[in-house]
């Protein structure tokens, strides 16, 4: 997938892109969690486990 998509995904659906990203676990489950707290922490936490094991760019 494209590195822009990844990032328009993060940032508007947080959860499905860590669903496309890590599948359906513990990762996904917490991005539901933080994404219903709040908007933000749902997009940075989706964003970090984007960029935890390749960059970004």
């Amino acid at each position: 997938m494209s590195t822009i998509i990844r990032i328009l995904l993060a940032i508007f659906l947080p959860p499905i892109a860590v669903l496309l990203s890590n599948g359906i676990g513990l990762q996904f489950l917490l991005n539901i969690l933080l994404t219903l707290f709040g908007w933000l922490p749902g997009t940075v936490h989706a964003l970090w486990l984007m960029n935890r094991d390749r960059p970004l760019i």
